[in-house]
């Protein structure tokens, strides 16, 4: 296939690095994994250990459990804590691995009595898999049919009672009967600098370097309000220091570090500031629909909408209206400090 002429090149999309294998280690052996290493949530962690105490005085599995809540705040590492606090055998899966509902059958049926099955993405189960879910959530048993027409027959599998913990980042898409079946319902907010400060000094011991308080704090700043980034740049700070330093993390170190990585001082990388920056000069500042502002940036509808908007709308750059998405104030003033805005410098210059 014949490379398409300079002129219509279609530009690469911009995507967040993925993890590769040594990060999903890393992140594993950073994981807590009891509620006294857990970091944060205070309110849900609270709530879950007298759940947990009274389920164990009833001697009862624990009610379904729905964790929501943007990437990287510890949904799944909640998950494995429970199962650990609880003393049960955890099976973890994800609603896009559950294709048929035989696949959900044959992991209900492998559960034994206070088992926990976690499924990870649990608003991207097909309806079919979900209809499945229901009696097997109330009355631990599914009923399922075999061949069709006068020919059809019902098989009941009785299932050990276990529970069910759900994490989503989409909350809005569950149905109603999916999300009303679930007896507990939490939603994991951002994390304070401060939090982010202890989970880096946590995990600079467990990886067994000397972090810098001043520099734990300028991570933590620039960390989004997320565990899951302030690990991922505590290791980029890291390599920085052993190649280009003396190898110890300082807060001048953790700053270069940070900038090559393209993080700037309120946390924000380069697709932050480039859906600012397309609001503002594509758009006048908004109101623009996602999927108009997803076909400028040549970005997935779905990458803005989960990764890049919620810390965005928190930290006060956007905001949502009924036309659409808008910069906010001190998105221009942000975008205006960058350089290369016309219409933001304007606004600052006339602000």
């Amino acid at each position: 296939m014949k490379p398409l002429p300079a002129t219509t090149q279609m530009p690469a999309p911009i995507v967040r690095p993925a993890e590769n294998d040594d990060d999903r280690i890393l992140n594993l052996s950073l994981r807590p994994k009891g509620f006294n290493e857990f970091v944060g949530q205070g309110q849900v962690v609270e709530t879950l250990r007298v759940a947990i105490q009274a389920g164990k005085r009833r001697k009862e599995p624990l009610e379904h459990l729905l964790l929501a809540g943007p990437p990287g705040l510890g949904k799944t590492s909640l998950a494995h804590i429970v199962a650990h606090e609880v003393g049960a055998k955890i099976t973890a899966t994800s609603g896009p691995a559950i294709g048929r509902a035989g696949d959900l059958i044959g992991v209900l049926t492998n559960l034994e009595e206070g088992d926990i099955l976690f499924i990870d993405e649990i608003h991207r189960l097909s309806k079919v898999v979900e209809e499945f879910l229901y009696p097997a959530m109330e009355n631990s048993e599914i009923d399922f049919i075999i061949d069709k027409g006068p020919y059809a027959k019902t098989i009941k599998f009785h299932l050990k009672r276990f529970t069910l913990i759900g994490a989503t980042t989409r909350a809005g898409l569950l149905s109603n009967p999916l999300r009303s079946r679930f007896g507990m319902v939490y939603h994991l907010d951002f994390y304070q600098p401060q939090e982010l400060v202890s989970i880096l000094q946590r995990s600079a011991k467990l990886l067994g370097i000397v972090l810098e308080p001043e520099a734990a704090t300028t991570v933590a700043e620039r960390s989004r309000g997320t565990p899951r980034i302030a690990n991922r740049l505590l290791r980029r700070v890291r390599d920085y220091a052993q190649v280009k330093g003396s190898g110890a993390l300082s807060r001048p170190v953790a700053e270069a570090a940070l900038a090559a990585q393209g993080v700037d001082a309120l946390g924000l990388d380069a697709i932050d500031r480039k859906v600012l920056k397309t609001i503002i000069d594509f758009y006048g500042g908004g109101p623009v629909g996602i999927d108009a502002l997803a076909a400028a940036l040549n970005e997935e509808r779905d990458t803005i909408v989960d990764v890049v908007e919620p810390y965005l709308l928190s930290a006060g750059f956007l905001k949502r209206t009924a036309r659409g998405r808008k910069a906010t104030r001190l998105a221009y003033q942000h975008v205006a400090g960058l350089k290369g805005s016309a219409r933001a410098e304007l606004f600052a210059e006339t602000a």
